[in-house]
């Protein structure tokens, strides 16, 4: 949350300027360091303490084990009941600050506030349809993709390698309007990024990295994502925020190419 928060001031500062604006960045900064903290006493809720094992009586008779088996359960029921209640306040508490964040931003930006969707509760697994099938013999080395959508996803690709970066901004828009699922959608939101940077808009490139990390965290293009988001920043002229999300790679992605990369980058800016 502190990158996001880093990343979302910086993408959102010139409108932040505006004097006439009742909330200002400093609201959602505020908003998101308790958020921050919030998560971080979960973190430490859900994390082991080392402490010793319950003792339980493994000798007398069998009336003493049991009712000692049974004070134990109480015991752990009653925490059990009383972390539930800490997670769910958490996440009450951490969905309706987002909500609030995504209305102020979108106000800041000047956007629509009644075409924000709905926000996905923390925590929230999305249910798959139908069960999950498991069989040796069916082995897939690529994504299904629907009718259409790799002819899509490739003449955007081949826009962007033509060097019509406009055109390509547009296709690769255009492919994640229209399969907002797809597999494809990581690498769409890099390539329009690698676009916008053709442009010379590095905000609007920042912006397509910042999504395409947050949305999809763990593809297989996050470490390039992450690492042209840092350098973006540095280009814009954020060098401490750069720098932080150059660290970053080699922690989230430590084999990853990307790293030797971010580790030279921030050797050239000096980062602290």
């Amino acid at each position: 949350m502190r990158l996001l928060y880093i990343i979302f001031f910086i993408l959102f500062a010139a409108v932040a300027l505006a004097q006439n604006k009742e909330q200002t960045l400093a609201d959602v900064r505020q908003d998101l360091t308790i958020l921050y903290i919030e998560m971080l006493k979960l973190k430490r809720e859900l994390s082991t303490t080392g402490a010793a094992s319950p003792q339980v009586i493994t000798s007398g008779s069998s009336l003493a084990r049991l009712e000692a088996i049974e004070i134990e359960l109480q015991r752990l029921i009653a925490q059990t009941e009383e972390l539930q209640y800490q997670v769910d306040r958490v996440v009450r508490d951490g969905t309706s600050r987002i909500e609030n964040l995504e209305f102020r931003l979108v106000e800041l930006e000047g956007g629509d506030v009644s075409n924000i969707s709905e926000t996905t509760t923390l925590g929230t697994l999305v249910e798959l349809e139908g069960a999950i099938e498991s069989s040796i013999d069916k082995v897939t080395s690529e994504p299904e993709l629907a009718v259409g959508e790799k002819a899509d996803f490739d003449a955007a690709s081949d826009a962007l390698a033509n060097g019509e970066y406009e055109l390509a901004t547009d296709l690769f828009q255009r492919f994640s309007n229209t399969y907002p699922d797809s597999p494809l959608n990581a690498k769409a939101l890099l390539s329009r990024g690698i676009a916008f940077e053709e442009l010379g808009e590095l905000k609007s490139a920042a912006r397509a990295f910042l999504n395409s990390y947050t949305d999809f965290p763990e593809s297989g293009v996050a470490p390039e994502v992450m690492f042209r988001l840092g350098q973006t920043l540095v280009d814009l002229g954020q060098i401490d925020a750069g720098c932080q999300i150059l660290s970053q790679v080699q922690i989230r992605f430590p084999e990853a190419q990307e790293t030797v990369l971010a580790l030279d980058a921030m050797n050239d800016l000096q980062c602290q």
